[in-house]
């Protein structure tokens, strides 16, 4: 019996080596489609695709973005760029750089203007103008924002200083709170939280309620989450002119814009080779479009990027 058992065993076929190397080919395309959420893409592009028509006109429409200035090195920082965010009162643009704190003043072409130390804050990751001067920073690991006054006059910015609002939402290392993005005409603060899990919050009455007349609601926007082919929230901006929203994602090299229903509009690779792109965004940490439409994007460790819409 075992002599027989042994015989048929031995009369096995062989797998040849082209065989095997497809099958270890074929898994590895399946890691990638599911790490990339290329599948979701797919799906996407062929729905945003069927109604480029209709959203083209009066959305964003990111598949229209080129890069003008690709990869540029901020001179004076040499790591830990983060977030921007566009002051339409002054044409320039704000960052943050984490470790050593600092507030950065930058111009439309990514040349650096003004420096400020952040004394006694911890762990910024994110920066959203608010209007009438006002500046708000995202410290990411105690979840807290900061409420600032832009500065008229070189030098260092005090923690003690200003005014802020704790949201301890599931405290627990390096995952806080990443990018802001404002909705000035109607008091909305958006912050995403990158990952483990992924979310979106819609704070309402923010800049009310820390000017002294309390009225604030949050809202966990975790359906619109579901809506982005990403497997990481990086930073998000709010866009006055067509009321949506864009988000940035990291890992999976991807803008994304959503309608003012968190529904999917359009969204725009960030890999080598689209949009212009010499080589992929290494690490998109901020998003910002000025009054004309224009995208900046910072990338650790110090680079910036422009984008026009052609």
């Amino acid at each position: 019996m075992l002599s027989a058992i042994m015989g048929r065993l031995g009369r096995l076929p062989v797998v040849s080596p082209w065989k095997w190397a497809l099958l270890l080919f074929s898994l590895l395309a399946i890691h990638q489609v599911r790490d990339l959420h290329l599948d979701d893409r797919l799906y996407f592009w062929a729905k945003t695709s069927w109604y480029e028509d209709t959203w083209e006109p009066r959305s964003l429409w990111l598949p229209e973005y080129r890069v003008s200035i690709d990869a540029k090195a901020v001179g004076g920082v040499t790591d830990n760029f983060s977030g921007l965010s566009y002051d339409d009162d002054r044409q320039q643009i704000w960052a943050v750089v984490n470790n050593p704190e600092q507030l950065l003043l930058l111009d439309r072409e990514g040349e650096l203007l003004g420096r400020y130390p952040l004394s006694g804050f911890s762990d910024v990751e994110g920066v959203t103008y608010l209007g009438d001067g006002l500046l708000l920073l995202a410290e990411e690991r105690n979840h807290a924002l900061v409420m600032v006054r832009v500065p008229e006059k070189p030098g260092p910015l005090f923690r003690e200083d200003y005014r802020a609002l704790t949201l301890g939402i599931g405290l627990g290392g390096n995952e806080g709170f990443e990018g802001l993005g404002y909705d000035r005409a109607g008091d909305r603060l958006f912050v995403v939280k990158e990952h483990s899990p992924r979310k979106l919050y819609e704070i309402r009455g923010l800049k009310r309620s820390m000017a002294g007349d309390f009225d604030l609601e949050i809202i966990d926007r975790q359906e619109w989450v579901e809506q982005m082919p990403v497997t990481d929230l990086a930073s998000v901006h709010f866009d006055d002119r067509t009321g949506h929203l864009v988000a940035l994602s990291d890992e999976s090299k991807l803008l994304v814009e959503l309608d003012r229903d968190g529904r999917l509009v359009s969204f725009r690779s960030l890999l080598g080779g689209f949009a212009g792109l010499q080589d992929s965004v290494p690490q998109g940490e901020g998003v910002t479009f000025d009054d004309q439409g224009t995208l900046y994007l910072a990338s650790e460790p110090n680079l910036f990027y422009r984008f026009e819409r052609k």
